[in-house]
């Protein structure tokens, strides 16, 4: 059976790739985080292990578990086989993977690596169109790390995934954000 990929961040937006058969499901035992490594200037998202914790997310085919792109496109992580932790209306169950960035590689000083407002901005867009409006407070709610600015990129967006907002997205995600009191930089330099 084809393997399948769980993404909890960018990957839930199916805009961001050509992966099909996507469809949601929920990880257990596990909790997502805002990271960063030396090797990038921005905060990105992780997922770490966590007891008694559930994370919403979109499960989607590798053809031919052909990995290469999805490896290529996820630099700076690493393949976790986490099927028996999917639940999911597939049967029969296919293998699993998410990618997790090491313990080991991770900093702490997050006021010098920001997360990018493009690059949350697409991963709420996902959540919005896949799980609805409270899918989206749901991953506000289920990721640590809000302590790490935000670095509000919109008007130049520094993700490579970016993508317009209509009013009332941005709206909508800048009212997700206030709720979780996170804080904002304006600008990079």
């Amino acid at each position: 059976m084809t393997p399948h990929f769980f993404g909890f961040g960018s990957l839930v937006n199916t805009a961001t790739h050509v992966y099909g058969n996507t469809r949601p499901a929920r990880l257990q035992g596990w909790r997502r985080t805002w990271v960063h490594t030396g090797d990038r200037s921005q905060a990105f998202l992780s997922v770490t292990p966590t007891e008694g914790h559930a994370i919403d997310g979109l499960i989607a085919a590798v053809p031919d578990g052909d990995w290469a792109a999805l490896d290529e496109r996820e630099i700076g992580y690493v393949r976790v086989d986490v099927t028996a932790q999917v639940g999911h209306d597939m049967l029969p169950a296919p293998q699993i993977s998410l990618y997790q960035v090491p313990q080991d590689s991770q900093g702490t000083d997050t006021g010098l690596h920001p997360i990018l407002m493009s690059y949350l901005d697409v991963v709420l867009r996902g959540y919005t169109e896949v799980f609805g409006q409270e899918g989206a407070q749901a991953f506000m709610t289920s990721t640590d790390g809000w302590e790490t600015p935000i670095l509000d990129d919109r008007a130049d967006p520094l993700y490579p995934r970016h993508q317009p907002l209509s009013d009332s997205e941005r709206a909508f995600h800048d009212a997700l954000i206030a709720g979780i009191g996170a804080s904002f930089l304006t600008d990079s330099g």
